[in-house]
């Protein structure tokens, strides 16, 4: 973390100090159980709770001084150390701000550069975000966020974590509405900008998918004429961005598009579901193979683009297409693959869930399951809007058509998938409802057998995350015990 003191922090954010203004915080915390020896807590009102609520418990930990918009009383009737604003997460925002510009310069008198590379998109910003951290940390020193912070506090926090020897800065970015990837573009200023795709989810909190578009090119507008506009060339959305920087543009393509300087040759997927291709890029030596581990044909295109972003940053071609074949998933729930010791393999992918990436790892089930017996266990896509119904229908739909052996619909929200499937000709027993995901914890530990292929996928609130977490354990006796009860 860069140095502030509290006078410093007090004149950047605009608010009033109440403390001593030699204090220097080592970290910034939000949650008070992580605070410690010489933190600074934030206590921004949350939506289930007011973070004023637990500065005694900050202080209890380690905490030196507190960011909050208004003054709290310990017991010993004195103000804890604080400085007063009148957005907490706002000045969050100022001290990342001042915080990159205190970066940038220390790194321009040393000789060198930071580089802030900042990604968007509707679907597979974390895996990017991932696998361009595990190139750049082989080149320097890389700060990214931690799972998937990339909101107004979010990506301060990640970037409370850089100092002067960070060399490279990755920032992932999500948005709820037009003007928020602005907000965060204007806070670390990218050098890069990396734009995945645009998808339906969110629309039905952006008011539609056009509106999607509009804020996430946001990013590819911030950026400077001598930045780069990494952008995806095979949704039409992306690709016209190009219109809208005034960065030079690098485009990718997992679909040969002619016109991408980026893209993958011969593509394929191997026994095991991993993309394999030749990587082409720009100026770049021939016979740069990428054989990755991760799972599903759909991640070509975040392998693409994190190659993309790491050519901007100056890597060369072979130490990237290394990088990218030694790799595995870096966060959980995202195809995350566990084999059970009984043979039953488990693919969680509740992380996150829109259209697009639930007809991916649909596809992904349908393509490893040859041969074996598999089941789709999936819950609601939400935030679709008035779309949900047919977005859902379409999805029982492809079910069918892909000959997955069993699904399983989890939730009310996702009924329409089940009444789908049903219509489309799915009967008795290959399609169940289950009202919760105990209900469905109780089938699969009951009916799954040696061999089985088993996909968890749904939005994160759902929650299947958790019952694939459950499920991928040893299974559980469901016969009663001596005393009478059952072990569920």
């Amino acid at each position: 973390m860069i140095a502030l003191t509290a006078a410093e922090i007090a004149d950047i954010t605009h608010g009033r100090l109440d403390a001593d203004p030699g204090i220097t915080p080592l970290s910034v915390v939000t949650d008070s159980r992580e605070a410690a020896a010489g933190s600074l807590y934030v206590a921004k009102p949350g939506e289930h709770a007011d973070g004023h609520d637990f500065v005694a418990a900050a202080f209890s930990r380690g905490a030196v001084l507190v960011l909050a918009e208004r003054p709290v009383t310990g017991p010993d009737g004195v103000n804890y150390p604080a400085v007063l604003v009148e957005d907490a997460v706002l000045a969050m925002g100022a001290l990342a701000a001042e915080a990159v510009r205190r970066i940038r310069l220390a790194r321009s008198a040393a000789g060198d550069a930071l580089t802030v590379i900042g990604i968007t998109g509707s679907a597979g910003k974390t895996t990017t975000k991932d696998l361009l951290a595990g190139i750049l940390t082989q080149q320097g020193a890389t700060v990214a966020p931690q799972g998937s912070y990339n909101g107004e506090v979010g990506v301060p926090l990640t970037v409370f974590r850089a100092d002067t020897q960070t060399r490279y800065l990755v920032i992932e970015m999500g948005a709820t509405g037009i003007g928020h990837i602005r907000y965060l573009a204007d806070m670390v200023r990218p050098d890069i900008g990396v734009v995945l795709g645009i998808g339906t989810a969110h629309a039905g909190e952006f008011g539609g998918v056009d509106n999607i578009a509009q804020a996430k090119g946001e990013l590819v507008e911030a950026l400077a004429a001598g930045g780069t506009a990494v952008i995806n060339l095979d949704d039409d959305r992306v690709a016209a961005m190009r219109s809208r920087t005034a960065a030079t543009v690098l485009g990718f393509s997992a679909e040969g598009r002619p016109d991408a300087t980026v893209r993958a040759e011969n593509p394929d997927t191997n026994a095991e579901g991993n993309p394999e291709f030749e990587l082409v890029l720009p100026g770049a030596e021939t016979g740069l193979h990428v054989s990755s581990r991760l799972i599903g044909a759909h991640h070509t295109g975040n392998l693409l683009a994190a190659a993309a972003a790491a050519h901007a940053a100056g890597v060369s071609g072979r130490d990237i297409a290394a990088s990218l074949s030694t790799q595995s998933a870096a966060s959980r729930w995202r195809m995350e693959r566990t084999e059970r010791a009984d043979g039953v393999t488990i693919i969680n992918d509740a992380y996150n869930a829109n259209p697009e990436s639930m007809r991916a790892a649909l596809r992904t089930l349908a393509d490893l399951g040859r041969g074996r017996r598999t089941w789709a266990v999936l819950g609601a896509m939400l935030e679709l809007g008035p779309d949900s119904i047919r977005e859902h229908t379409v999805v029982g739909t492809q079910v069918v058509r892909l000959n997955i052996s069993r699904l399983v619909v989890v939730g009310r929200e996702a009924r329409a998938l089940y009444v789908s499937a049903v219509q489309e000709g799915s009967w008795g027993d290959e399609c169940v409802f289950a009202e919760t995901a105990e209900d469905a914890y109780v089938l699969l530990n009951a009916e799954l057998e040696p061999g089985d292929l088993v996909l968890f996928k749904s939005s994160n609130s759902v929650g299947l995350r958790h019952l694939g977490d459950r499920i991928a354990l040893p299974p559980q006796s469901t016969e009663p015990t001596d005393e009478g009860s059952e072990l569920l």
